[in-house]
């Protein structure tokens, strides 16, 4: 699905003008995105919750040579699904 889609399937939900729909999912990615970057978790009613997790640092192996390679700490989005999912 495009972003273009899915603007078009929420202005046909809401009953909204396809400006206006595109506008209110910008800004709820905003929304989403300072939530999860604050830490937190965000619910998406039906599917499940988004939250961020931590990856420790660990070591790797380059596939090429075989050396090992650090692969520092990060963080990654992940979804718990809902039971209803």
């Amino acid at each position: 699905m495009t972003k273009a889609e899915l603007v078009k399937l929420y202005a046909e939900a809401t009953q909204l003008p396809v400006g206006d729909a595109g506008e209110c999912l910008e800004r709820l990615g905003d929304i989403v995105a300072a939530e999860l970057l604050g830490g937190g978790s965000v619910p998406l009613p039906g599917v499940g919750k988004l939250v961020i997790k931590a990856r420790a640092a660990r070591t790797g192996r380059n596939p090429r040579t075989g050396e090992p390679v650090d692969i520092p700490a990060r963080q990654a989005l992940g979804v718990s699904l809902s039971k209803d999912f």
